[in-house]
């Protein structure tokens, strides 16, 4: 058991007496030529900027034999030529099971204006995924508190999922639900780029203390430098490893990937890198991938990282870079509707465009065919509606579509359940609203 002597033992340990130190030389459009590091640094290191009477840090982007360029994390207005670059080295994270109930920033400092000790262990904050040779496959289906879930879109321990969805639907709301309701040990949750207004908001309200009780959250607001957005995605995985080590079942929840990847953008372009798929350079694919693969199952007596990465997508475009990327690396997506949203129905999931790669085999037969049928009845309404809605169609004319319609209602009011009694309830129910239903059609 780690006590209060081993983390301040370990804060002690990473003070450093004696740091290299360079000289900016060059202030560019937002980047900084620093000489007197360049037989020491690493790409990527972080560095600590003096300037006046103000310290602000950096990253390293680019390396050459007489100097190396940094991104600052905040505004490079006020550096002048000569100010002090202190090197800190590669950009590490020592999280502790009392950063449980806190919210962080991406450094690992607490924002709620409490004290807080770092752990033992120093963990880099980018990560390699465990081997995939010897991870487990995914396993259990999970419980949710929601009745979609539960049933036609399973979610397994291990499993990653994409939630796709455009700005006001509900997809915060979503998101608080896994984190009380999904069962896990620890929720660790990365807002990324989030309004300031909304972060206390989404853990005082949204959250709530009963979903902080098991909850580590990791903030980056959207006034902040792109290095430190980027970053926060990192750190909240490099948490949520740190507990999975320990052998516990993690939830992870990132909002959002998109932005995620246009805080890469602006890091990858200040470094040089071209953009070329519709404005994000070719290293977005592997950012968001590499990211991705650190989740999901662990290895040997590791616990495992069931995880939710929440995208934004304009206008419903699920062709757009981010989603188009994420689409092909998850284990499932879950696009939720701005019209299905409109109409009052929360969560707004579009279950007809929404994919658990979990199934079947998350799933007995007999609840395979009842999620089969149930897909089936909606479909056949989704692809008649028009006409139901305009009075054209003749009551007869399809034994399916009228099936469809009887159910139609039920099946729609079930989907925005909630469901605390578990699985086998949400099937019971789901069952009782289509068997209902057709015997409702047989009768007329």
């Amino acid at each position: 058991m780690v006590t209060d002597i081993d983390c301040l033992t370990a804060e002690v340990a990473a003070m450093r007496p004696v740091r290299n130190v360079g000289r900016v030389v060059e202030v560019g459009r937002g980047t900084l030529t620093v000489r007197g590091l360049s037989g020491c640094a690493s790409l990527g290191d972080q560095v600590r900027i003096t300037h006046r009477d103000a310290v602000m840090g950096g990253e390293v982007l680019q390396l050459s034999q007489d100097a190396v360029v940094v991104l600052p994390d905040h505004s490079a207005e006020g550096v002048v030529i000569g100010d002090r670059v202190t090197l800190l080295g590669q950009a590490l994270i020592a999280p502790d099971s009392s950063w449980i109930g806190r919210v962080i920033d991406p450094s690992g400092q607490p924002m709620d204006g409490r004290p807080m000790m770092r752990g033992v262990q120093p963990r880099p904050m980018r990560a390699s995924p465990p081997k995939a040779t010897r991870r487990r496959a995914l396993g259990e289906r999970l419980e949710t508190g929601l009745a979609i879930f539960n049933t036609l879109l399973p979610i397994v321990r291990g499993q990653r999922i994409g939630l796709f969805a455009g700005s006001g639907v509900g997809k915060s709301t979503l998101l608080s639900k896994f984190a009380r309701g999904v069962s896990a040990d620890v929720v660790v949750i990365a807002l990324v780029g989030e309004r300031g207004r909304e972060v206390r908001e989404f853990v005082d309200h949204v959250l709530g203390p009963e979903g902080m009780k098991r909850a580590v959250v990791v903030a980056a607001t959207s006034d902040q430098s792109p290095l430190v957005r980027r970053r926060c995605a990192w750190t909240a995985m490099a948490v949520a490893e740190h507990f999975r080590d320990q052998g516990q079942h993690v939830l992870f929840l990132a909002d959002s990937i998109t932005r995620f990847a246009e805080a890469h953008r602006e890091v990858a372009l200040a470094s040089g890198e071209v953009a070329s798929l519709r404005g994000y350079p070719p290293s977005t694919s592997h950012m968001i991938m590499s990211l991705c693969e650190r989740a999901g199952p662990g290895v040997d007596t590791a616990g495992d990282i069931t995880a939710l990465f929440s995208v934004l997508v304009a206008g419903s475009d699920m062709e757009e870079p981010v989603a188009d990327i994420l689409r092909g690396v998850l284990d499932g997506h879950v696009v939720m509707d701005r019209k299905i949203a409109e109409r009052g129905r929360f969560p707004a999931i579009d279950l007809l465009r929404s994919v658990s790669r979990s199934l079947p085999a998350a799933a007995t037969p007999e609840e395979n065919e009842l999620i089969s049928n149930a897909r089936r009845l909606l479909g056949a309404y989704d692809r008649a509606e028009m006409m139901i809605q305009a009075g054209l169609y003749t009551a007869g004319s399809d034994p399916l579509i009228d099936e469809a319609i009887s159910v139609w209602s039920k099946l729609d009011a079930f989907l925005a359940e909630d469901e605390q009694e578990g699985t086998a309830a949400s099937f019971l129910r789901l069952a009782s609203c289509l068997m209902q239903d057709r015997e409702d059609t047989e009768s007329a």
